[in-house]
């Protein structure tokens, strides 16, 4: 008899969104589960759908477990040997500038600092940049330009103490759920109100007091006018603007010459004066008012602007840096913060400065070296075209997948096809960006790695390790190091483990920094990220270290929740500067061609681009297809069919998606999500239709506004197959006869949705279902009206089905589906599996609503009608639905 394996319990925090969650991992033997760490203070034990079902994720299916060079596997050393002599070649033949890292916000923070450290303070180039560019690059010049440094001035107990809370470009319901949950708990509690500002209307509208829907790229605009509105009332905190603040003349002139009268806020914004009244007297009234900006800001051709005009809005009235009000950037990413203080970005140096004279002297004399980088490098979108151009001869890309994420994906997929040297890091084998790789190196994934990482509120927590290494899997710290040593940097990257990074990190912010010693010191040795407490951490405090708000100093040794201190800010006065600010229309105009705005933007259960949340049952149910919402109107102008097929076309690119008529998506605008990859689709890759313009300061791409033209696409044939075995991709996009397809998987069950012209007996997956070896093949065709069924079944189980239609609808799959999961024994049921309607005609449950809880479309409305259920807490209290993080109940309230 076994004994049985005792179980552990590790503390770590959720690889998803930049709210940072504290998580508890259960590991006993080969079982893990995740709980929310009720002692954290982010999320205090709540966890979101993708939080929740972080244990279905962690198999090693796809995942790289060795090095491959040149499609070989391979050695480590010979990996490293090979990483180090393309560098050294490459740097020594055409300079430092001809080689780049392109690295990500999953990275935790030592892996950061290494990558900033070996390209900047050793290879003598800036060019590193971060995925993070792409999500949170315009709140950093923006806090930078008002603030003089990128802080975040509040925390997220301002989200419970806020009396309104303003929403800008944020569909936090489903994006940060465990803070929109605070919001919540306000609204109830105490009567706060909610303002959504976003042109889409989200899930977080249906649960807002109000809901602006004005035009994109229109903030400016209304900032603008709410700026002169409160002038115009006299909401002036004229002592806080004269004693902490500069430039607000100037400003304010700005505005009204930019939006004189209300009728001008109107015309440029799309909302009714009456609209405009009630907002901007909400903000007069409520003096904790606290204004909430994510994507929908910062993804924007004049980003910066936008939060400019935001925080002078707060600066004006003195709502900063107190309790429930403020401006509040909440980031995409579990450590985009991280990377922000070490200098991921390639307009940073390190340690939150800049490429000044005074600070690159510091650097150099920290690091000890001689060859520290003294310009920006090339940013994001210009680090790829330098690629395409042949400016940059070697790229080394770790923890992201820009051949999907970034914009013009196309152009980058043809720069990274051309360039002479492309090294991957990566845990998963199978990304786009993968296939580009001359060297691929196993990195570990979340649950194997360890170090910190910072969330959006300047919180510092620890990422533990709970698990083994997959394969032959290392840190991307390690990786770096052991290249920087066969590059001849060894003496400054003798690293043993994520503690030493951590300490020289802390002490690098701490060096000749000024910050909390008092008046006598002068801006050029006062900056504002500090961890100098942690300048001597020893490895048991680093293992047990509690989470944590920087600034870390002797003076405040548990962090400090709000910025500025005393009011004091970091420009060269201490005072804050009001930016002027003018509305500048989004750079891409629409036209006869590209009649319409595409909004790119998240789902509820899926995470960037699917290679951990694909993994999940429970979050692939939500959607299984790639798809754009298009309002009824331009439905019927555009003959589209709800659940039928569409080509999206920008000037850029195209995609063929299924249509998802929304009754409250505007005319003139669709939206379509980021997450679909050729691993899940034929032709789902939004970058691949997103255009690439920037903003000029930040260099923050425009991902919400793309100019394009849509038509319905009808296909000779569509159906499914579905399979208990993998299915290979690169057989499907060969295939002839099939122009469509979308990958799902589910708990065990491979699914793909095809469509097509041609022949249907003979696409490939057919030719191999009705020859597998030892099977029963079942089989209906009906040439006459397109209908060709097929299945095969062996020991009584289901092993695949494929059915097909030329119009109408075909049978569900869901039964047939949980028939091969489950492994059910079919004897009895052989008649009725090519109807794909099971013997006892259960029904569908449809998509699932709430997958914190598993409970289904159906469940609920079944529920609704037996037990006369009227409000979302009576389902909450009979089904469980929307009693955890809250995501679905928008979907509820629309069922109700």
């Amino acid at each position: 008899m076994q004994a049985s394996v005792e179980a552990t319990e590790v503390k770590t925090t959720c690889p998803y969104c930049g709210v940072g969650c504290g998580l508890v991992a259960r590991v006993q033997g080969e079982q893990v589960s995740v709980k929310g760490d009720e002692s954290h203070p982010a999320n205090k034990g709540i966890l979101c759908s993708k939080g929740m079902a972080l244990a279905e994720t962690l198999d090693h299916k796809d995942r790289l477990l060795h090095p491959v060079v040149d499609g070989q596997q391979v050695s480590w050393n010979e990996a490293l040997n090979k990483v180090a002599t393309g560098l050294k070649d490459t740097i020594e033949k055409y300079g430092p500038d001809s080689v780049a890292f392109y690295v990500s916000g999953q990275f935790l923070t030592e892996d950061y600092y290494v990558a900033n450290k070996l390209m900047k303070g050793f290879i003598g180039s800036g060019n590193i940049d971060t995925n993070s560019r792409l999500c949170m690059s315009s709140s950093v010049a923006g806090h930078k330009r008002a603030f003089g440094a990128d802080i975040v001035p509040g925390n997220y107990d301002d989200w419970e103490e806020c009396d309104l809370a303003v929403l800008v470009g944020s569909n936090a319901a489903w994006c940060h759920p465990i803070l929109f949950n605070r919001l919540l708990k306000a609204q109830k509690q105490r009567g706060a109100k909610i303002v959504i500002i976003d042109p889409r209307h989200t899930a977080s509208c249906e649960m807002a007091d109000m809901h602006l829907p004005l035009l994109p790229g229109s903030d400016v605009a209304l900032f603008n006018g709410l700026l002169c509105y409160l002038a115009q009332n006299k909401a002036i905190n004229a002592k806080y603007v004269e004693t902490h603040t500069n430039g607000m003349s100037k400003a304010l002139d700005s505005a009204h010459a930019d939006v004189p009268d209300l009728e001008t806020v109107s015309q440029k914004t799309g909302l009714s004066i009456a609209q405009l009244e009630k907002f901007y007297r909400l903000f007069l009234k409520n003096e904790r008012a606290l204004t909430v900006y994510s994507q929908g800001v910062n993804q924007s051709s004049s980003g910066t602007d936008k939060v400019n005009a935001i925080i002078n809005c707060h600066l004006f009235t003195g709502r900063i840096g107190k309790a429930g009000m403020g401006p509040f950037s909440v980031t995409g990413q579990p450590n985009a913060m991280g990377g922000r203080e070490v200098g991921g970005l390639a307009n940073m140096l390190a340690a939150h400065m800049d490429f000044t004279p005074e600070a690159i002297d510091l650097v150099s004399r920290f690091w000890g070296s001689k060859n520290v980088a003294t310009k920006s490098g090339a940013k994001a979108i210009d680090m790829f075209d330098k690629i395409d151009k042949g400016e940059i001869k070697a790229v080394w890309i770790m923890a992201t997948n820009p051949a999907v994420s970034m914009p013009n994906a196309n152009k980058v997929r043809q720069a990274l096809d051309k360039c002479p040297l492309v090294i991957v890091s990566d845990c998963m084998d199978n990304t786009d960006s993968m296939k580009y790789a001359n060297v691929k190196l196993p990195a570990m994934a979340w649950g194997e790695k360890n170090g910190t990482v910072t969330n959006s509120e300047r919180r510092i927590s620890r990422q533990r390790s709970f698990l083994k290494p997959a394969g032959e899997a290392k840190a991307d710290w390690w990786i770096m190091s052991r290249v920087a040593k066969k590059m001849g940097f060894g003496a400054h990257f003798n690293y043993l483990k994520p503690v030493d990074i951590y300490r020289e990190h802390a002490q690098l912010s701490t060096f000749e920094n000024r910050y909390g010693n008092g008046k006598d010191a002068d801006f050029a040795t006062r900056r504002a990220f500090t961890i100098g407490l942690h300048a001597h951490i020893i490895e048991h405090e680093y293992e047990d270290m509690p989470p944590l708000q920087w600034p870390l100093t002797d003076c405040t040794p548990y962090g400090m929740a709000r910025m500025p201190n005393r009011g004091e800010f970091f420009n060269q006065n201490r005072k804050a500067n009001f930016v002027p600010i003018s509305h500048k229309a989004p750079e891409n105009k629409l036209s006869r061609k590209y009649p319409l705005v595409l909004n790119s933007g998240r789902i509820r259960d899926q995470w960037h681009t699917m290679s951990r949340t694909g993994k999940s049952t429970k979050l692939n149910n939500q959607h299984a297809e790639p798809f754009v919402s298009v309002s009824p109107q331009d439905a019927a102008e555009f003959n589209l069919q709800d659940g039928g097929f569409v080509e999206i076309t920008s000037k850029w690119g195209n995609a063929l998606v299924r249509a998802h008529i929304a009754d409250k998506q505007v005319s003139g605008q669709i939206f379509m999500p980021m997450h679909w990859t050729d691993v899940y689709a034929s032709q789902g890759v939004i970058g691949a239709l997103v255009n690439p313009a920037t903003d000029a300061v930040s260099g923050q791409p425009e991902l919400k506004h793309t100019p394009v033209k849509i038509a319905a696409w009808q296909p000779q044939w569509h159906g499914y197959y579905i399979s208990d075995k993998k299915i290979d991709i690169a057989q499907l996009s060969a295939d002839e006869n099939i122009q469509y397809w979308a990958y799902n998987y589910q708990d065990g069950c491979h699914i793909l949705n095809l469509a097509g012209h041609g022949n249907v007996d003979g696409i490939k997956l057919v030719q191999q279902l009705k020859r597998r070896s030892g099977d029963k093949l079942l089989s209906y065709v009906d040439e006459a009206v397109g209908q060709f069924r097929y299945a095969s079944t062996a020991d009584n189980k289901l092993k695949s089905c494929f059915m097909s239609a030329q119009k109408g609808l075909l049978p569900p799959l869901e039964w047939l589906a949980q028939l091969i999961s489950k492994q059910v024994d079919v004897s009895a049921q052989t008649g009725f599996i090519l109807s794909g309607i099971s013997q006892d005609n259960a029904p569908n449950l449809g998509p699932i609503v709430c997958s914190c809880l598993s409970v289904y479309q159906q469940q609920i409305i079944d529920a609704i009608a037996a037990h006369d259920l009227k409000t979302v807490d009576e389902v909450g209290a009979l089904l469980k639905a929307g009693t955890n993080c809250g995501s679905c109940i928008s979907e509820i309230k629309q069922l109700l």
